[in-house]
């Protein structure tokens, strides 16, 4: 399967514009051959916890989701959206939505780790598992941002039996580690590919630092991005991800009856 990942600045608010970018990068993607696109967290809104928190109306949500399945079916392109939603108590998460080319949904997560105050304030946090989907002879799941940080989330979706772990993030500016070191470890560990799809520019008041990459199931970067608005792609093979759990078969040999002893002192 060819994935493609979108960088790009969002307008913080201006939903109106930054489905266009979507719709234009769905059509680019399409064009190239890829069979997904895999967009920043809370692209549709952009990244403003707090002016998402006051100033946007929920109730819009059905309408922006009605018009990415339409983009998503014109193009004849797999979409991961990041939009909020999965309600707790009277404040949104954020989620993310795996649609197929027909538009239709086929996965969804909450976001499980909020980072910061302004994401606390704005949102709850959900607490359910990462699911796994078949897509394209791939199994597919997903995080969110500051989730795939923490080596919980993406064990969780291996043992699943996710071959790659798709990972919309809003990651500002001074955090290279991120996608340098820890997506690439996260990725090793656990023999999956994982791709992080990153906003760039400056959206309220916050700058971001791009670097979006896709990592194969050895660590390698099979795609990296730089500073700017771009589109990556990279080639994931389901028989290459599961082939790469023979020569140090992690996933196979954890001992967690053990890991939950220790946890517990």
């Amino acid at each position: 399967m060819l994935l493609a990942l979108m960088q790009a600045q969002a307008r913080p608010l201006d939903v109106a514009a930054n489905l266009a970018a979507i719709d234009h990068a769905a059509r680019d993607a399409a064009a190239a051959g890829a069979q997904l696109l895999l967009t920043p967290e809370l692209f549709p809104l952009g990244y403003a916890p707090l002016r998402i928190h006051a100033d946007f109306d929920m109730a819009r949500l059905p309408d922006i989701r009605a018009v990415l399945a339409e983009t998503a079916r014109r193009h004849g392109i797999g979409l991961v959206y990041s939009l909020p939603g999965d309600r707790d108590g009277t404040r949104p998460g954020i989620s993310a939505t795996l649609l197929d080319a027909a538009g239709t949904e086929l996965l969804t997560y909450g976001k499980v780790h909020l980072f910061g105050g302004d994401e606390r304030t704005a949102f709850s946090p959900a607490s359910r598992p990462p699911g796994v989907v078949q897509f394209m002879g791939l199994n597919i799941s997903m995080v969110i941002c500051y989730d795939v940080e923490f080596p919980e989330t993406v064990r969780a979706a291996a043992v699943r039996g996710a071959d790659a772990v798709l990972v919309p993030t809003a990651l500002a500016h001074g955090f290279d580690e991120v996608p340098n070191i820890i997506l690439r470890a996260r990725a090793l560990e656990n023999h999956v590919a994982v791709a992080y799809a990153n906003h760039c520019g400056i959206e309220d008041g916050t700058t971001f630092g791009g670097g979006s990459i896709i990592a194969g199931p050895d660590g390698g970067v099979l795609a990296s991005a730089g500073i700017g608005a771009e589109l990556l792609y990279a080639e994931l093979d389901a028989d290459a991800i599961r082939g790469s759990r023979a020569g140090v078969p992690y996933l196979a040999e954890r001992r967690p009856e053990l890991y939950r002893e220790w946890e517990n002192g």
